[in-house]
């Protein structure tokens, strides 16, 4: 089986100086993979030529526009039909690609990627995912910036695609779902988190409850599902810690020779530290809901965080996510029952 995924090359802060390389070196790791580069064609040959590659399983999609970073939705959707970004998309629509994978503006892609793909039945907006790394292994938390003000209905929605999500790419027969509040109290959370709340807890879903900020790194959840708003903070919120923690021990080790000396001691810890929280491994969210997949990498990722995103994107095919989200949300999401006062209204 060949697995083919279109790559907005122009798009990230640093375009093709990382997506081109990133290619190459998912080509390089998986021989079963088949890219196609798309964005303007000379400028994508000029660093084809500083590479070696496959070049029958490397192929080049000209696009005269580029979405840039701070570009409003509305714009890269009616004004940039031509950019890589919505080519790309067009190759995943027209079944010449099986995912698209973009490091450009995430408005842009979500906006585009919904009015070219369409969402599945049965959900209403697509949500941000993403696994970050917890004391157990790592956990998805979905929605982390396209939506704001959900509904209970959404939250649900997210809850049960996070749940097809970590069963399909953990292999987790049984993930446990948790609804992200702040408190594990019944009577704590916005109504819209309560709606959630019971709607999930009559779902088939494993739902654990409500769960905090902190639980998020414990590992005894699998899924966390919240709203866009709170999800995006939680995870700027993070890396802000990350790169603190990261600041202050280089602080401590370079203090003077004889920390230096116990810096290069502990070498190995800090390293095998660096590898379990480095959010490049966790780069590639995915844009959950959507007909076909669609891979949003960080903005300023590099050659290695970029990669990760690619093989995100070739994970989700092999496992063919939205057509299971699709099978399973009419099945494991059922609606709450009405109580006679409200019949009677």
């Amino acid at each position: 089986m060949t697995i083919k995924v279109a790559i907005d090359a122009m798009g990230g802060d640093h375009g093709l100086s990382v997506t081109v390389p990133a290619s190459i070196d998912a080509l390089q790791k998986f021989s079963d993979l088949h890219i196609t580069l798309v964005g303007k064609k000379q400028l994508i040959e000029s660093e084809l030529a500083n590479h070696q590659y496959d070049t029958s399983r490397l192929t080049i999609e000209h696009a005269e526009q580029v979405v840039e970073m701070d570009d409003l939705p509305s714009k890269a959707l009616r004004n940039k039909r031509q950019s890589s970004m919505r080519i790309a998309l067009n190759l995943v629509k027209d079944d010449q690609a099986q995912a698209c994978v973009s490091a450009g503006n995430t408005g842009a892609l979500m906006a585009v990627a919904k009015f070219v793909l369409k969402t599945l039945p049965g959900i209403e907006r697509p949500a941000i995912c993403t696994s970050m790394p917890t004391m157990k292994g790592h956990v998805h938390v979905l929605d982390l910036g396209a939506n704001v003000g959900c509904t209970g209905e959404n939250l649900a929605q997210f809850a049960v695609m996070g749940s097809v999500l970590a069963k399909a790419v953990d292999d987790n027969p049984h993930p446990r779902v948790g609804l992200l509040n702040i408190g594990e109290e019944e009577i704590k959370g916005h109504q819209r988190i309560k709606d959630a709340h019971q709607i999930i807890s009559g779902s088939k879903i494993n739902y654990i409850g409500y769960v905090e900020g902190d639980d998020i790194y414990k590992g005894d959840t699998d899924v966390v599902a919240c709203d866009g708003f709170d999800g995006n903070i939680a995870l700027k919120s993070s890396e802000g810690v990350a790169k603190m923690i990261a600041f202050y021990l280089r602080e401590a080790f370079n203090r003077n020779l004889l920390t230096k000396f116990i810096g290069l001691c502990a070498y190995p810890v800090l390293k095998s530290f660096k590898d379990k929280v480095d959010p490049r491994r966790y780069n590639g969210a995915s844009l959950l809901g959507l007909r076909k997949i669609v891979i949003k990498s960080h903005g300023g990722a590099d050659r290695f965080s970029f990669y990760h995103a690619i093989a995100e994107a070739r994970l989700e095919v092999i496992k063919n996510v939205p057509d299971l989200i699709s099978e399973e949300v009419s099945q494991l999401l059922v609606a709450p029952p009405v109580d006679d006062a409200q019949q009677a209204s």
